[in-house]
């Protein structure tokens, strides 16, 4: 027998949750693919080689392979560049590529070759033509253009057509299919546990009874997952100790109708396609090379706010700045919570 199939949630919601599984946004102008699944083809710098070779663990592979980007002027002035790629399972034109970003690179190691179309290895110098190995291409360029000088005209080479637009992720935003479905089940079973979740659920398409259905059925996966420890939960600023999502900065409850809320804009300098709610995807330790962040117990539901602010910093450092801040401009940090909340109002959630 069938499962029965659970209703969606508001579209507001079904969306940001989705969206997690995502990478954030690139430009034409960057080598990155714009809003991709996070198991997409990863970009791994050739000096972090060693730190991002593997996912998880030396067995574990990237679902949709990686693409190492050498640098231009590491490779011209080193001996046997080729032969120290190959001892560690790079070649250019199979999973490697000559990266240019500056003026001065291109300058001096791509311009020539450009123009004979092939490197001093034999190798031809040519955008590749897939994101799977071998790549059959050794250079990718996002050289800009000046203004200034009509001889320094932009020099964009590789992964800038319509059906080949980015080279791949960040490797860091990268996570596994299987580790993508835990955060979106353990991002739902959050929203379950905001104030006023089923009252926020309840829409044109789902009805009560549906939304404590799909409630218990997202616990019960969670839990069955092992993705609803409270106690490491409470650990990381992801819920309170009354077992309420919390914003993981400012620790405030997330009331689940601030899903559904557009950000509030100053007075004459709003825009009428804004689509920033006022909750977001937080994640708990920052984003770094070398650690794969994104996976459950390190994220959380925080303010659009909180988020800006703790930036790429992280939670600790960020208190640690917003003390200094507090000290300099002469605010007793000591104290009383009751004190703080009705003389230093210094949000407004």
């Amino acid at each position: 027998m069938c499962a029965k199939r659970l209703k969606k949630l508001p579209s507001l919601v079904d969306r940001k949750i989705y969206k997690t599984g995502q990478t954030r946004g690139a430009s034409n102008s960057e080598i990155y693919q714009n809003r991709v699944s996070r198991n997409s083809t990863v970009l791994i710098p050739y000096s972090q080689w060693a730190a991002c070779r593997h996912p998880y663990s030396n067995e574990d592979e990237y679902e949709n392979g990686s693409i190492v980007l050498v640098d231009p002027e590491w490779y011209f002035t080193t001996a046997d560049a080729d032969q120290i790629l190959l001892k560690k399972g790079i070649e250019l034109g199979n999973n490697a590529v000559l990266l240019y970003l500056r003026r001065s690179q291109w300058n001096r190691y791509g311009a020539q070759y450009h123009d004979v179309g092939v490197l001093p290895n034999g190798k031809p110098f040519c955008a590749p033509i897939r994101r799977e190995k071998p790549i059959g291409g050794t250079v990718l360029a996002r050289v800009h253009g000046t203004t200034a000088d009509a001889n320094n005209a932009r020099v964009y080479i590789g992964y800038n057509e319509t059906n080949l637009r980015g080279a791949g992720i960040r490797v860091y935003e990268y996570a596994s299919s299987s580790i993508i479905s835990d955060v979106k089940t353990q991002l739902e079973a959050l929203f379950w546990m905001c104030p006023g979740a089923v009252e926020t659920a309840i829409s044109d398409t789902m009805s009560e009874q549906e939304a404590l259905e799909r409630r218990q059925s997202v616990m019960r996966k969670a839990d069955e997952h092992n993705l609803l420890d409270l106690d490491r939960l409470i650990d990381i600023r992801a819920i309170n100790s009354q077992h309420v999502t919390i914003c993981p900065l400012c620790l405030q409850p997330i009331h689940a109708n601030e899903f559904l809320q557009r950000e509030e804009q100053a007075e004459g300098r709003e825009t009428w396609d804004i689509t920033i709610t006022e909750v977001s995807l937080f994640h708990i330790e920052e984003l770094r090379v070398g650690r794969l962040q994104h996976r459950p117990y390190n994220l959380g539901w925080g303010h659009h706010f909180c988020n800006v602010v703790v930036k790429d910093a992280g939670i600790e450092s960020t208190l640690e700045w917003m003390t200094k801040v507090l000290i300099r401009n002469h605010i007793d940090t000591r104290q009383s919570q009751s004190n703080s909340e009705s003389s230093l109002t210094l949000f407004d959630f």
